[in-house]
C-alpha cells in the first residue's frame, strides 16, 4: 500500500467516525494535489491542496447528468461526500471545479476527471474512492526539471575563408633563401684501442698447480676472484667453521702439512683453474660442492678429495698450464 492509499484510508476512518451507522449510507473520498510542474502526475514537488472544490457528477444511460454534488477539501487536501442509501455510483466522475474559501495560486486549471471506484460494500454501507485529482498553476514553477527534449543550440557560424588573390595580382613577399652552411671540419681520428687482456674463458684447456697462482706475473688472471676474498664467503659456512672467518684465498694457497690445509689449498687452486678454462674437469659449483662434502666427512674423505683436486690441477700429466705473464 503506497502513501496515497494510506491517505485515503485515513480519510475514510475519520469519515466513518463522524457518521451514524444506523442508516444505509454511501461515501466517496479522495485527495486533491497541486501539480506544480504541470506534468500530469504526482511527484516530490507536489502537495495536497486546501479549499479546492470537487464536483461529483453521475450520468444516466442516455448520458444526461442525473445527480451531482460538490464538496471542498480540508486542510489535508481530502474531501468526503455522503449519500443517503446505496446508490450505484459506478458511472460517476470526480473533477476539480473551482476554488473555495481557501484560495490558492495552484487553481488556474483542473486536471482530468477521475472515475469512482467501489472499494467495498457491507451492511448497507458502500465506500468509493477516487484517484488523486490535480489542480495546476498558470505556469510551471521555476524549480521544476527542464524538458527532456531541449531546443538544440544554434549552429556555430563558421569563419569565412580567406579571399583568394585574383590572377595578375603582385606576388606576396617572400624571404630570400638562406646561404648554404660551410662544411663541417672532419672529426679527428680515434686513438687505437689498447690490446685486450687475455680472456681466461676463451683459452684452450689449461691446468695450473698452486705454485703458478702465487707468482706475481700471473696476478692478472685473478679476475673472477680476489686474493683477499675470505674463504668463509667463497666456500660457505662449513668451511668457515673449519678455517675461521679470517682466512683469505691467497693465504689458503700457502697451506701444507695438514690434510685439511692441503684440501683447502688444492680446492682454491681448482677454483681458479675452473674460472680460467672451460675444459677444466671441475666446474666452479662442483669444486665448492666437493669441498663441503669432504669437510662433512672423515679425514680419509678429506685426503681423497684433496688428491683428486691435485691430480686435476696437474693436468693429469697431459694438460699444460697455459698462463702467460701479464704485461
Amino acid at each position: 500500500m503506497d502513501w496515497r492509499q494510506k491517505l485515503v484510508l485515513t480519510a475514510f476512518v475519520i469519515a466513518v467516525a463522524a457518521i451514524d451507522w444506523a442508516e444505509a449510507e454511501t461515501m466517496v473520498t479522495g485527495t486533491v494535489f497541486c501539480d506544480q510542474c504541470k506534468d500530469g502526475q504526482i511527484s516530490l514537488f507536489d502537495y495536497p491542496l486546501n479549499g479546492i472544490k470537487v464536483l461529483i457528477s453521475c450520468a444516466d444511460s442516455s448520458g444526461q447528468i442525473s445527480m451531482s454534488r460538490e464538496e471542498t477539501t480540508n486542510l489535508f487536501g481530502n474531501y468526503v461526500m455522503r449519500f443517503d442509501g446505496t446508490p450505484d455510483l459506478s458511472n460517476c466522475n470526480a473533477q476539480v471545479s473551482g476554488t473555495g474559501q481557501g484560495s490558492s495560486r495552484c487553481s488556474a486549471a483542473g486536471g482530468p476527471a477521475q472515475k469512482l471506484r467501489l472499494m467495498f460494500r457491507m451492511f448497507d454501507i458502500e465506500m468509493y474512492a477516487v484517484d488523486s485529482l490535480l489542480s495546476e498553476p498558470a505556469e510551471p514553477m521555476s524549480f521544476c526539471p527542464k524538458s527532456r527534449n531541449p531546443v538544440p543550440a544554434p549552429a556555430r557560424p563558421t569563419r569565412p575563408a580567406a579571399p583568394i588573390a585574383p590572377r595578375g595580382s603582385p606576388p606576396s613577399f617572400r624571404f630570400p633563401p638562406l646561404p648554404p652552411l660551410p662544411p663541417l671540419p672532419p672529426l679527428p681520428s680515434l686513438p687505437p684501442l689498447p690490446p685486450f687482456p687475455p680472456v681466461p674463458f676463451l683459452q684452450e684447456e689449461s691446468a695450473c698447480p698452486h705454485q703458478n697462482w702465487t707468482m706475481p706475473q700471473y696476478r692478472c688472471y685473478w679476475r673472477a676472484l680476489n686474493p683477499d676474498s675470505k674463504v668463509a664467503v667463497v666456500f660457505g659456512p662449513i668451511a668457515a667453521a673449519r678455517y675461521g672467518n679470517d682466512m683469505t684465498l691467497w693465504g689458503s694457497l700457502q697451506g701444507r702439512g695438514d690434510p685439511y690445509k692441503t684440501l683447502l689449498r688444492e680446492a682454491t687452486t681448482s677454483l681458479l683453474n675452473s674460472y680460467n678454462s672451460l675444459e677444466f674437469p671441475y666446474h666452479t659449483i662442483g669444486v665448492i660442492t666437493h669441498t663441503n662434502l669432504a669437510l662433512r666427512g672423515s679425514t680419509r674423505n678429506v685426503l681423497v678429495t684433496a688428491l683428486r683436486f691435485m691430480r686435476a690441477n696437474s693436468g693429469f700429466g697431459r694438460v699444460p698450464c697455459k698462463l702467460t705473464p701479464c704485461k
